[in-house]
């Protein structure tokens, strides 16, 4: 784990609230979206707290604007980074105020999983560069990220990057990671809430969403919920795909 500055533990993030009175135009992208036109005040877990929802429904959105909020590059990594490949993060981050405790986080990372290979690209172009200090690579564990699976580099960026008082965003980190590495990487994140982070974490992992002490919000055309790990989607069709593999599967192919 990387080293960081003293700060003071977590959490960093209170709640977010969306400022309708500033909105120009509420029927339009992405105010329109079922998960955003309701929603006024969103409470953070102090430790973690899990945005689901089906393809669509504004969770990536969300947490997108959360991250651009704290000041983080919409397409992911650091405060440090602000490189730029297309222009497509929404405007809601500019009607959104964030509270925030007095605490200070000594580290914010926002890991956004379908841009993480231009984050890789810039640290790679970075480098290059002479008279920066010592190499990026270096706090990812010192192996090229574009030289590892797509898993691997993953996991380099939680286990190296990481650090204590921390405030981390993740999008779909288990993009890229089996069930196996999913299991492990909930020990990573358990390792780092005893040394004080927070996460949010937008997900379709039910072995990530089964982490104990947290928030998982559920997000659909009824709004923005705070719902059960059992309650959630995800859940009961895994749980019914694996306990009858054979019957769910005739029964969807015969559709």
């Amino acid at each position: 784990m990387a080293k960081r500055r003293k700060s003071t533990p977590g959490p960093y993030l209170l709640h977010a609230e969306v400022l309708w009175d500033r909105v120009p135009d509420a029927t339009r992208y992405p105010f329109a979206l079922p998960a955003v036109r309701g929603l006024t005040r969103l409470e953070f877990h102090p430790k973690v707290t899990f945005l689901v929802g089906e393809n669509g429904s504004g969770k990536s959105t969300l947490l997108e604007a959360v991250a651009v909020a704290c000041g983080l590059n919409p397409e992911g990594g650091s405060r440090n980074f602000n490189f730029a490949t297309r222009a497509s993060h929404s405007a809601l981050a500019d009607y959104l105020r964030l509270a925030r405790p007095p605490a200070t986080a000594a580290d914010s990372y926002f890991l956004r999983a379908e841009s993480f290979y231009n984050v890789a690209t810039n640290i790679e172009e970075l480098d290059r560069e002479p008279g920066l200090g010592p190499p990026l690579v270096t706090s990812y564990g010192g192996t090229s990220l574009h030289e590892q699976s797509h898993g691997e580099s993953f996991f380099a960026l939680f286990r190296h990057r990481f650090g204590a008082h921390g405030l981390y965003l993740m999008d779909e980190p288990e993009a890229a990671l089996s069930p196996a590495r999913q299991l492990q990487f909930l020990a990573l994140l358990h390792q780092y809430l005893a040394l004080g982070c927070q996460f949010v974490i937008a997900t379709h992992s039910p072995i990530i969403l089964a982490y104990p002490d947290a928030t998982i919000y559920q997000l659909d055309a009824e709004g923005v919920r705070a719902v059960a790990y059992t309650a959630t989607e995800h859940f009961q069709i895994t749980r019914a795909f694996l306990s009858n593999p054979d019957r769910a599967l005739r029964e969807l192919l015969a559709e």
